[in-house]
């Protein structure tokens, strides 16, 4: 039994895409959330959208509150709540290739007793291609931050397809924006059941 690690951005939902694709199925979703704000920590998404998201997927999603202060002890406590409720095996993670968040992840996962997937994990050199797989595949995500200054702000909103492609194939920034150069939410893809 897996819980997968998702924000609702392009890559936790190709994550979720190649694990269905292996076989296997996902017991819930969790994600952080900031206390002060109910914000995503990462991109600053609603929950209610995350909560919309879920039901399209009909996967039950859960949320981790917390602080800066408290990031590790609140991500901990609430795996092994998950773990208890889910009987879970695994937690999955949607990273590509940067090293200290896989060591992050998965000496998380050693202190739940549970095992650590990547199905994402990839070279930093085979990133544009991902993002050109990611677009083949039908999935449709919208960009809803960037880092100002590496990209420009008026991509946000901008729609994830090939002439995205090509366009940030100009810029010397990770395609798949995995330095933060840029987030998204998915609004369609072959993983929605509705």
């Amino acid at each position: 039994m897996i819980a997968l690690s998702f924000s609702g951005g392009k890559d936790s939902s190709l994550a979720l895409y190649e694990l269905h694709k292996q076989g296997y199925e996902i017991s819930c979703l969790f994600t952080t959330v900031w206390k002060e704000n109910n914000k995503t920590v990462a991109h600053e998404e609603s929950m209610r959208e995350l909560k919309k998201l879920a039901d399209r997927l009909e996967i039950p999603i859960h949320f981790i509150y917390t602080t800066f202060d408290t990031y590790e002890v609140d991500f901990i406590t609430t795996l092994k709540q998950l773990k208890s409720q889910y009987q879970l095996t695994t937690v999955a993670f949607g990273d590509w290739y940067l090293k200290g968040h896989r060591e992050w992840g998965e000496k998380q996962a050693a202190k739940v007793d549970l095992k650590a997937c990547y199905p994402l994990w990839a070279t930093e050199g085979e990133m544009l291609d991902k993002l050109q797989y990611f677009v083949r595949l039908g999935f449709k995500a919208k960009v809803i931050k960037v880092d100002e200054e590496k990209l420009p702000k008026n991509w946000i909103g901008r729609i994830i397809d090939e002439q995205f492609v090509e366009d940030i194939a100009e810029f010397d920034v990770c395609p798949m924006g995995e330095h933060g150069e840029y987030h998204t939410t998915v609004l369609d893809g072959p993983i929605f059941s509705k």
